[in-house]
């Protein structure tokens, strides 16, 4: 009987009898990559693809992300999608400052990458003047195979990232950069 189901690959490690070697980073990325927690803050219609995205057609719980978090302090994705005015620039601001590193942000849509068509002295023309974005889903809305091609590329970056690179001396310039210590 064949399946269809793709499991995760184990990192490279040294078997023997009764053990199994690796690397601490290859383990905790790959759990890191494939239990991600995103907390949506959507403001427009980019909300709605992402609610599709999570529908069952699209299935984003396939990629360990079936529970969306509504308290920062339990997400390590922020998905910010839509409309950013600059009255809401704070708030996007504290809820980032609110999760728990590591944590990574997706710009969603036009509107949230760069201001959209909104290009007026209320609307914050992107997200990555107030904090740092990973990734950004190009499209006015995107489709829900955008969504699931970025965060299969925040996978890729969980995965991938070393434990002490949020520690080093160009993330901390990183983040300064931003005004946040």
């Amino acid at each position: 009987m064949s399946t269809s189901v793709k499991m995760v690959e184990a990192p490279p490690s040294y078997d023997g009898a009764g053990f199994s070697a690796t690397s601490f980073d290859k383990v905790i990325g790959m759990a890191r990559a494939n239990s991600l927690w995103p907390l949506p803050f959507a403001t427009s219609c980019c909300g709605i693809e992402f609610m599709a995205t999570m529908g069952a057609h699209y299935d984003f719980a396939r990629f360990g992300s079936e529970r969306p978090s509504f308290s920062p302090r339990q997400a390590d994705l922020l998905m910010v999608m839509g409309t950013i005015a600059k009255k809401m620039a704070p708030i996007v601001k504290q809820v980032y400052l609110q999760m728990a590193e590591p944590r990574w942000v997706i710009a969603m849509g036009a509107c949230a990458s760069s201001g959209g068509i909104f290009d007026t002295y209320s609307v914050l023309q992107g997200i990555d003047r107030i904090i740092p974005v990973d990734v950004y889903i190009p499209g006015c809305p995107p489709r829900p195979e955008q969504v699931i091609d970025g965060l299969m590329q925040i996978q890729e970056l969980a995965r991938n990232e070393s434990l002490r690179r949020r520690n080093t001396e160009e993330y901390g310039l990183l983040l300064n950069s931003y005004g946040i210590q």
